[in-house]
C-alpha cells in the first residue's frame, strides 16, 4: 500500500501512458462514452415513419418492454421518457409523501436526489463502500439504531420526527451493491429497497439481473448509458399491481376507453415515445456484444495500470458481475490534487476524463438536509477518476 508521500510524489505520465496504452491513437477528443449504432436502428426508425407511429405508445414500445422483461428478468416493464421520471414513478409507487424522507446514497448522480425531491420528501445522506462504491448496508443498520426507531409499523428519524419511507441504492459505473445484504436492513426497519439501477442494464448480483431485488426499479437509457434509446427510462416491478400502476401513472392516469378523458387523479405524460423504443429495440439485439466489449476493455485497463505505483482499476466483486459502463481510475488513498493533476493532464490530450458527480451532501441546496457519517464516500471522491468507456473501444484491439 503507498504511503501518503508516495501519493504526493505520483508519476502522473506514467499513468497518462498507460491509460493511452489502451486507447486508439491520433488526434480528436476522445469520449467518456458514447453511443454505438451497429444494428437495426435506422431500418426501425424508418419504420416509425413510414407508419405513422412515431410518438407515445406503437408497436415498438411493446417490443422493447418485452425485451426488457426477457433481459432482466422481471415481470414487468413499463417504459417512460428517461431515467428521472422512472425513479419518480418507483417513489410514488412506495408510497412516498411529502415531508417524509428518503434514504440515498450521497455518491449518486443528482437524479436521485431529484426524484425525492419532485415527491415533496427529503433526502437522507447515507454513506458508501470502498468494496462496491455502493450504499453501505452495515453503516446503515448500525446508524438506524441510533438515528430511527419502528414506529406505527414504519421507521421513524428520532431527531425530524419525519417517516423514513424508502431507501434507494444506486449501483455506480454498473457495479452491483449488496442487495441480500440492504434487502436484509430494509426489512428489518420496514423500508421500501428502490433500486436505482440506471448504470447496471446487464449486470447481475448473485446470478440476478438487478433491479430484482426491491419493491420497484428504474433504469436510464440515456445517450450515454450501456443501451441507449436517447433519452429514456423504464420501471421494473415484479409486483403485478404496482406494474398496472405504474403504466396507469404514466399514462396521464386516464381511464382506458374509446374516446372519453377521464382522468381519476394527478397523472405523469411520461411514457417513451414509439422513436425512442425503435431505437432501443435496436440496441437490445446487441446487448451482448456491448457487454462483451466493455469486459474486454476492462481487462485492458486493468492490464496497463497493474505496474503503475499508486493506482489501479476498480473491479467488480466475485458475487457481482458487473456492466461496466463507466471505467473507474482509483487512487489508493484520497489526494484530490492528484486526482486532479491526473484529469488536467488526459483532458489537456482529449481523453475526456472526469471525477465522480460532485457528492449530494456538498450540493449548496442539500447541505442541510439529514445525513449519516460520510467519510468513505467522501474519501471515494478523492480518488476516483473514470476514463473512456465506450464499447467502439474495444476494435482499437482487434
Amino acid at each position: 500500500m503507498s504511503t501518503i508521500s508516495d501519493i504526493a510524489a505520483l508519476d502522473v505520465g506514467r499513468v497518462v501512458a498507460a491509460i493511452e496504452s489502451v486507447l486508439p491513437p491520433g488526434p480528436g477528443k476522445l469520449a467518456l462514452h458514447e453511443p454505438v449504432f451497429a444494428g437495426r436502428e435506422a431500418e426501425y426508425l424508418k419504420e416509425c415513419l413510414d407508419t405513422g407511429w412515431v410518438s407515445s405508445g406503437g408497436p415498438f414500445v411493446d417490443r422493447f418492454e418485452a425485451m426488457l422483461r426477457e433481459t432482466t428478468g422481471a415481470a414487468h416493464a413499463v417504459a417512460v421518457m428517461n431515467g428521472t421520471a422512472a425513479l419518480h414513478v418507483c417513489l410514488l409507487l412506495a408510497d412516498v409523501q411529502p415531508g417524509d424522507e428518503v434514504i440515498i446514497p450521497t455518491l449518486t448522480f443528482v437524479a436521485t436526489s431529484n426524484a425525492v425531491a419532485y415527491c415533496g420528501a427529503t433526502p437522507h445522506f447515507a454513506d458508501s463502500e470502498a468494496r462496491t462504491l455502493g450504499l453501505d448496508a452495515a453503516k446503515l443498520d448500525a446508524y438506524l439504531r441510533d438515528a430511527a426507531r419502528l414506529e406505527g409499523g414504519g421507521c421513524v428519524n428520532r431527531r425530524s420526527g419525519a417517516p423514513i419511507r424508502a431507501v434507494v441504492p444506486m449501483h455506480v459505473f454498473g457495479h452491483p451493491v449488496d442487495l441480500e445484504a440492504l434487502a436484509d436492513v430494509c426489512a428489518r426497519w420496514k423500508l421500501a429497497l428502490i433500486e436505482d439501477a440506471a448504470e447496471s442494464l446487464g449486470a447481475t448480483c448473485r446470478g440476478r439481473h438487478t433491479g430484482n431485488a426491491g419493491l420497484v426499479s428504474a433504469l436510464s437509457f440515456n445517450g450515454n448509458k450501456v443501451a441507449t434509446t436517447g433519452g429514456g427510462g423504464a420501471v421494473l416491478t415484479n409486483d403485478a399491481q404496482l406494474g398496472r400502476r405504474a403504466r396507469h401513472l404514466t399514462t396521464t392516469a386516464r381511464q382506458p376507453h374509446r374516446w372519453s378523458f377521464l382522468h381519476e387523479e394527478v397523472g405523469y405524460n411520461y411514457r417513451m415515445p414509439n422513436l425512442n423504443a425503435a431505437l432501443g429495440c435496436a440496441q437490445l439485439e446487441q446487448l451482448p456484444g456491448f457487454l462483451a466489449a466493455k469486459r474486454a476493455l476492462v481487462l485492458k485497463y486493468a492490464e496497463a495500470l497493474r505496474g503503475v505505483p499508486g493506482v489501479s482499476l476498480f473491479q467488480e466483486q466475485p458475487w457481482a458481475r458487473s456492466s461496466y459502463w463507466l471505467n473507474a481510475l482509483l487512487l489508493e488513498q484520497p489526494d484530490a490534487a492528484a486526482r486532479d493533476r491526473i484529469l488536467e493532464a488526459t483532458n489537456a490530450r482529449g481523453i475526456l476524463t472526469r471525477p465522480v458527480w460532485t457528492l449530494m451532501h456538498r450540493l449548496p441546496h442539500l447541505a442541510a438536509c439529514p445525513r449519516m457519517d460520510l467519510a468513505v464516500a467522501e474519501a471515494l471522491d478523492a480518488r476516483i477518476v473514470n476514463l473512456p468507456s465506450s464499447p467502439v473501444l474495444r476494435r482499437f484491439h482487434g
